[in-house]
Order: C-alpha cells, then sequence, then structure tokens
C-alpha cells in the first residue's frame, strides 16, 4: 500500500511551517528592538545628524573641533550598545567574540559607512577619513570603559545582590 500525500496536504503543512518561521522572525526582531530600544534610537538620532544639513556656525572653535564631536558621538553611541549590551548579558559570562563582532565591529563598520554615505549622497556633508578615525578612536574609547569598569561594577552589583 503506498502512503499519498495529496498537493493541497502538502501545500497546507508548507504554509503552516512558512508562518510558524515569520512568527518566529517577528519575536526575535521584537526581542531586539525591546533589548536594544536606546542603542537604536542613538543610531538614528547620529544617522539624522550626520545626513542633515549641518547649521552654520558663527561661533569661531578650536582647529579639529568637529573630530571631537565625531569622538564623543560614537564613543556615546558604543557606550550606550555596551550598557545594553551586558544588561542584556548579565546573568551569562560575556562572550569576547560576541562582543567584539557586536559590540565593537558594528559601530566602527557603521561609522565608516556613514562617511561614505556622507561622501556620495549628501550635497551638504563629505566624507573624510579623520572622521572615520575620530569614531574608531570613540568606539574603542568606550568600549575600555565599558570592559574594564562597567563590566567589572555590573558583575559586582550582580553578585552583591545573589548574597
Amino acid at each position: 500500500m503506498r502512503c499519498e500525500i495529496s498537493t493541497h496536504h502538502t501545500k497546507a503543512m508548507f504554509f503552516a511551517f512558512e508562518r510558524h518561521i515569520q512568527n518566529i522572525e517577528r519575536s526575535i526582531m521584537w526581542r531586539f528592538i525591546k533589548d536594544y530600544l536606546f542603542s537604536i534610537i542613538f543610531i538614528l538620532g547620529v544617522v539624522y545628524i550626520s545626513l542633515s544639513n549641518p547649521p552654520a556656525l558663527k561661533i569661531p572653535l578650536f582647529r579639529g573641533w568637529d573630530k571631537v564631536v565625531h569622538f564623543c558621538m560614537y564613543g556615546g553611541m558604543s557606550c550606550v550598545i555596551w550598557i545594553e549590551f551586558l544588561i542584556k548579558n548579565r546573568k551569562r559570562k560575556t562572550n569576547i567574540i560576541l562582543s567584539v563582532t557586536g559590540v565593537i565591529l558594528t559601530p566602527v563598520i557603521f561609522g565608516g559607512v556613514m562617511e561614505l554615505c556622507q561622501h556620495y549622497f549628501s550635497r551638504s556633508r563629505s566624507g573624510d577619513w579623520m572622521d572615520f578615525w575620530a569614531n574608531t578612536g570613540g568606539v574603542i574609547t568606550a568600549t575600555l570603559i565599558a570592559w574594564f569598569i562597567l563590566r567589572p561594577l555590573m558583575m559586582k552589583n550582580q553578585a552583591s545582590r545573589i548574597k
């Protein structure tokens, strides 16, 4: 006796499986948005600031002041990402590979992409290698602060809650 599965039954199974996968993807996306909400808001702010027309400043600032702004903007963004990453992973030992790829390389690559977008898509801005290096310096500084100051403080606080 041969077992035959009807085409209708196969299609129904396929669509049920597809809906299940979409629900999983949707729940993963919403969990990511919930876990990294402040980071996403900060990143959207950086995108807006990076691609909008800058106001004309009449104040004579020191030479290279925009590099300090880049350093602080990307350092702040990385700090927010680090804090949310450490909060999300506070109950587990922090995975160094995940930390490097997700929390360090992503902001550095994002800074490079934003400089390229400024160069190719903005009429009022230009991409600049020194801006990229200032962005990277901010990310590295935030990483050092997060890894050597924030992470031990959070671990100490977690350990004191357990006692």
